[in-house]
């Protein structure tokens, strides 16, 4: 039977919602509506989103009227036990019935194979949409990412900020519901000065026209983005220039207007002698402004505001927008004068006044710790050892600046023109900026040596810190960014190349941690319950392994890493189960491994490891370390041990010399002999030293592919 299909409408309104959010809600909304439809399985075409800084809305194009029958098949009681000796029906046969809503004559007696059952058979109606609607638009708005829901009023609805409407239009007719308190209806409303009255809509095709050309909103997110690029490019090109537009700022952007109307803006060109980065923060951050750069990107004294509103007269809206921006540009080239005037390297001191963590002391001490790691880990990678020290030192000095008070999103930053005008080395200052990096997914990386070493030993100090603490991350608490510290230190290390013992240097960062955490403990009389190094250490390194896991299978380095096999979860545990001591040995392990498993001989030799792996556990016994070749008796067993001696001594070598392909490409070769092995000889014999000695032969042979990886850990 053809169902009948009307376009749905769902529309919440509210006072204005946190633009930064704003992208997040709509499409968690959307997304909740559909899987909200697929359970209730009410058919629909397109679902299309709406969001503007006063609504959130989906609108759902030909959904069901109604769900489809359901046919129903009830297993009851057996009919042994559903009637007497006299052929009345039991009390559990009344009970069984009852429950599917007819009698027991109705039943019928189905036996399917395990004796006969009494069974309840029939249709159940497919409930209307109009009565699911309500609570499934409900439940989409109950699953939405508000961090902290708000009541108004002396209602107890909880939404991320508080409701004045909803519309909800099934066709032309108005679904009866009550929302967050708020009966549903037909009127939304447009622009707040524009057309502060409501609007009908009268159908939810109708809905996206109506606002755009009664309510001066454009109610589509992605539309309204597109549009705000569109014309503040259009105003920068008549500037002579061409906007920066982050994605982020014109997300922003978006969410804070439904009337998007670009104006160009001005300033004096003298505050062009600040820094690039201070402009543009102070102007996108601060200001919501869009920046705009001449053809060779150096900045113009000028700027593009999007205004929400169409004033007749739009000279007052540019002046009042310049007005605003001027005292904050004076403010920065206040700050930028004063904080020259003492060199950077004389807030060391102050440093020591500023806590980073109770039990970890002061910036200061995190300061000296990461000098002495920083130097290390140069000289390691045979970097310059001095300048990583020098950039140590000077690379919190910043915090204490007060442009950098003003404007915390330029730390780093500041500090690299502050070291540059003082006089110190281009790389040093470089490394002050860099040290942060990377700051999130696809961030650069530091460029110079200084600055990879620097960004190492800070991130390994902050995750040796807190760890030895005990405040390491749960769940989607993470104050300290250790996850973005961990997956940092691994970017850095193999996307740079550099191969660093990650285990060696993780401890000495705990040591030089423990070593404060001793001393502040005995200052201040807290003791600090610190567990062994070892475990914590152990800790460490695991909690990075487990962000590497992360880094290859959730990001496209997976795929780039390792080579033609898409990585898998196993493959890393069979990685893993080596416990590398540097991310760059482990990448090259696993790049190894993915091409062994394209050869053909990949399966055989992968379900024989994992054969090996339970037959050494199933052994109940250590099998000798050498192998008695008085005692192969065999020709297959011969074979075999014939082929590992020839191979050994070039898989060792290769193997010391990080070349796994090639380890694993002549361990393929045993493939036959292996075959052969057990295809012919039993290796649990009687014989307790025929048994013993067998073992030693899987066990040497296990031990040569366990140092590249543990094959038995993948499947097959």
């Amino acid at each position: 039977m053809k169902v009948a299909r009307r376009d749905f409408l769902v529309e919440v309104g509210t006072e204005e919602l946190p633009p930064k959010a704003l992208r997040g809600l709509a499409e968690a909304f959307t997304t909740g509506m559909r899987a909200g439809l697929a359970k209730a399985a009410l058919g629909h075409g397109d679902v299309l989103s709406f969001a503007t800084p006063r609504r959130l809305a989906v609108l759902v194009k030909r959904l069901a009227a109604r769900q489809p029958d359901q046919d129903i098949k009830r297993r009851g009681p057996p009919v042994s036990a559903a009637f007497d000796a006299a052929g009345q029906a039991t009390r559990a046969a009344r009970a069984f019935a009852e429950s599917c809503g007819t009698s027991v004559e109705n039943l019928q007696r189905l036996d399917e194979g395990k004796g006969p059952f009494l069974f309840f058979v029939g249709i159940r109606p497919g409930a209307a949409a109009v009565e699911l609607l309500p609570n499934l638009v409900q439940g989409a708005l109950d699953a939405l990412p508000v961090a902290r829901r708000m009541r108004w009023g002396s209602g107890n609805a909880e939404f991320v900020r508080p409701v004045h409407w909803v519309v909800m239009l099934y066709g032309r007719d108005v679904v009866p519901a009550t929302l967050l308190e708020t009966p549903a209806g037909n009127l939304t409303r447009g622009h707040r000065f524009h057309a502060p009255k409501p609007l009908r809509v009268t159908a939810p095709t109708s809905y996206e026209r109506a606002l755009r050309e009664r309510g001066y909103v454009l109610a589509d997110f992605a539309a309204r983005r597109e549009l705000i690029r569109e014309r503040v490019t259009a105003t920068a090109t008549e500037l002579g220039g061409r906007p920066l537009i982050s994605a982020a700022l014109l997300d922003e952007v978006t969410a804070l207007v439904e009337w998007p109307v670009p104006l160009a803006g001005r300033f004096e060109e003298r505050f062009l002698r600040l820094p690039r980065e201070v402009l543009i923060s102070t102007l996108q951050d601060h200001q919501r402004y869009f920046p705009v750069e001449d053809s060779r990107g150096r900045l113009l004294p000028c700027f593009i505001t999007v205004s929400n509103i169409e004033s007749r007269d739009p000279s007052k809206v540019r002046e009042g927008n310049e007005r605003v921006v001027r005292p904050r540009l004076a403010d920065a080239a206040f700050f930028w004068d004063q904080d020259r005037k003492q060199p950077l390297a004389s807030r060391r001191e102050a440093l020591d006044a500023v806590t980073f963590q109770a039990k970890l002391g002061s910036v200061g001490d995190k300061t000296r710790r990461v000098r002495a790691l920083a130097g290390e880990i140069a000289a390691a990678g045979n970097g310059d050892r001095a300048a990583a020290e020098r950039a140590a030192e000077l690379c919190k000095c910043d915090l204490l600046t007060a442009m950098v008070g003003e404007f915390p999103e330029l730390q780093g930053v500041m500090g690299t023109y502050y070291a540059l005008a003082d006089g110190e080395t281009a790389e040093v200052a470089a490394s002050i900026r860099e040290h942060y990096l990377p700051r999130g997914a696809g961030d650069d990386l530091p460029a110079s040596g200084t600055g990879v070493a620097l960004a190492i030993a800070d991130k390994l100090d902050t995750l040796a810190g807190i760890f030895a603490i005990g405040e390491k991350p749960t769940g989607t608490k993470d104050p300290f960014g250790l996850r973005r510290a961990a997956i940092g230190v691994l970017r850095i290390l193999i996307e740079k190349r550099l191969d660093l013992d990650l285990q060696r240097f993780g401890a000495r960062a705990l040591a030089l941690v423990r070593a404060d955490i001793e001393r502040i403990a005995s200052q201040t009389g807290k003791p600090t319950v610190v567990s062994s190094a070892e475990r914590v250490a152990a800790e460490i390194y695991e909690y990075i392994m487990e962000r590497l896991r992360a880094y290859y299978l959730e990001g496209a380095a997976g795929q780039a890493a390792s080579g033609a096999t898409a990585m898998t979860t196993e493959m890393f545990d069979a990685v893993l189960a080596t416990k590398p001591a540097s991310p760059l040995d482990f990448d090259a392990r696993l790049k190894a491994l993915s091409a062994f498993l394209e050869l053909p001989e990949s399966a055989s030799l992968t379900a024989a490891n994992k054969r090996i792996a339970n037959i050494l556990r199933k052994a109940g016994e250590s099998p000798p370390l050498e192998i008695d070749v008085g005692n192969l008796r065999e020709a297959a067993e011969v074979r075999l041990f014939d082929s590992m001696r020839a191979l050994r001594d070039a898989v060792s070598v290769a193997t010391a010399q990080r070349e796994y392909g090639n380890a694993l490409g002549r361990l393929a070769q045993l493939r036959p002999a292996v075959d052969a092995f057990f295809d012919s000889v039993l290796v649990m014999d009687d014989d307790p030293k025929l048994r013993a000695n067998r073992l030693a032969l899987l066990a040497q042979m296990h031990g040569l592919f366990a140092g590249v990886a543990d094959l038995s850990r993948l499947p097959g």
